[in-house]
């Protein structure tokens, strides 16, 4: 990967001792993104860039805390623990694996996406926290304002971190697939209680390029080894910096992570109560969503957690699964669209075998998951409540990117005033219900089979 992890002067967060020095790791980080890509002498190189990218990591740390000592900051034991984590955990575990592998391409990518997704999320998050850049704990709030405080933290941390303007788009996420997704978990716990808290990020896969990509200077648009790394770990940041809004949250610690499929992620997002479950607009840069699940006894089973020992492994497991996925016929994707759970479930079970299929209860929800993955056809009712089927189609048509998406009508309706009435909207078909199953799938078939040829 071609990455360069140049200092942006946005990251300043005005303090000169400590911006001096991110600036300087900055720059340690960016020499060795350079070594690893020259042959020779390039491990003794890299073994000396590590060390010395380490010896400057100590005193960053030990200067940070003397200055939050001098200032009296309330959060330096806090932050003095994650800096712990790092120096006496992460890094000394990354050096083992180095030496284990003889500082092997992936596992140097491995330690410089850590090293630089830690970075990221430290200086973007809990270092900002130190001038007071920082949104205040709710306390005593009803749930409808505890909801509208977690939506302005967030939007306040995506800016605080990237620069980037997010918008909330939905406080009911319903686990919509994104086109290009990237689904992580983090379980948090204490060792007091057995009940987990998990967070689920949903990411459309070109925000992380967008975001912890273009922090790092990476020239491709696709993800590998060292920009997941990086993600996760700027992705723990941010929900670490969330979850310091919850009061009750504070002494949770993180126990367990997971890079799940768009299956085991539905498994998670459909077994549990969720707390919260937004989505988020950043323009043209992607989107995103932030789950919370209510703490509950964790079941085992879904996804493999990710250890010190599998990091490596596991990432490129879950690449490597992607690319598969990636390079398999994909199957054309069917919205269907009616207001009825039996004709939802038994049109999926009808289709599901030759098409990927997505369910919406509701015109408005059909709008919401065609922006998140625009399908290849859309099946829709007619007679729906508060926007039925010709108003959803028209919506569908006043937007530019989604007017040339085929929708066929499959209605109960059979009066030709209605079928008149959306023949304007160029409805690429129209279907009774009362059409036996097997008929409607070879009017479907047929359908694909002509746009094909």
């Amino acid at each position: 990967m071609d990455a360069e992890f140049v200092w942006q002067q946005e990251y300043n967060i005005g303090v000169e001792i400590i911006d001096k020095e991110h600036q300087r790791l900055f720059k340690i980080i960016n020499k060795l993104f350079t070594l690893r890509k020259e042959e020779k002498d390039s491990q003794w190189a890299c073994q000396e860039g590590i060390k010395f990218f380490k010896s400057h990591t100590m005193k960053h740390f030990t200067d940070e805390e003397a200055y939050m000592k001098s200032v009296s900051y309330e959060g330096l034991e806090q932050h003095r623990r994650i800096h712990n984590g790092f120096r006496e955990i992460t890094l000394p575990t990354l050096e083992q694996e180095l030496e284990r592998a003889a500082y092997s391409p992936d596992a140097v990518d491995h330690f410089l996406g850590i090293c630089a997704g830690w970075l990221i999320g430290h200086t973007l998050t809990e270092d900002l926290a130190i001038t007071g850049k920082s949104e205040r704990k709710w306390e005593a709030l009803l749930p409808g304002e505890e909801l509208t405080a977690i939506k302005k933290v967030i939007v306040q941390i995506v800016f605080d971190m990237f620069h980037l303007e997010s918008q909330m788009i939905s406080d009911a996420y319903n686990g919509e697939r994104f086109g290009r997704g990237v689904y992580y978990r983090l379980i948090y716990g204490t060792d007091q209680s057995k009940e987990k808290q998990e967070i689920v990020l949903v990411f459309e896969e070109k925000l992380l390029i967008n975001t912890v990509g273009k922090v790092m200077g990476i020239k491709t648009n696709k993800l590998d080894n060292m920009l997941v790394h990086a993600t996760r770990y700027t992705a723990r940041q941010f929900v670490e910096r969330v979850i310091k809004h919850f009061p009750a949250k504070d002494s949770y610690e993180l126990k367990e992570e997971n890079l799940l499929t768009y299956e085991e992620f539905q498994k998670v997002f459909q077994g549990e109560k969720l707390q919260v479950s937004l989505l988020f607009n950043t323009g043209g840069a992607g989107y995103f969503a932030f789950c919370a699940i209510a703490p509950h006894l964790l079941q085992n089973g879904i996804g493999t957690p990710i250890e010190a020992g599998n990091a490596m492994s596991e990432v490129e497991k879950y690449l490597a699964e992607r690319k598969r996925q990636e390079t398999a016929e994909a199957k054309p994707k069917v919205l269907v669209v009616d207001d009825s759970a039996t004709i939802l479930q038994g049109m999926k079970q009808l289709l599901s075998g030759d098409y990927e299929v997505a369910l919406a209860e509701s015109g408005v929800a059909a709008i919401r998951i065609i922006t998140l993955n625009q399908p290849d056809l859309v099946l829709l009712d007619y007679e729906m409540p508060v926007c039925n089927g010709r108003q959803t189609l028209e919506m569908l048509r006043s937007e530019k990117e989604f007017a040339d998406i085929p929708v066929i009508f499959l209605t109960s309706r059979r009066d030709r005033e209605s079928m008149i009435e959306v023949m304007p909207l160029k409805p690429a078909g129209y279907l009774l219900k009362s059409t036996k199953p097997a008929d409607i799938k070879k009017e479907i078939d047929k359908f694909f089979a002509k746009k094909k040829a």
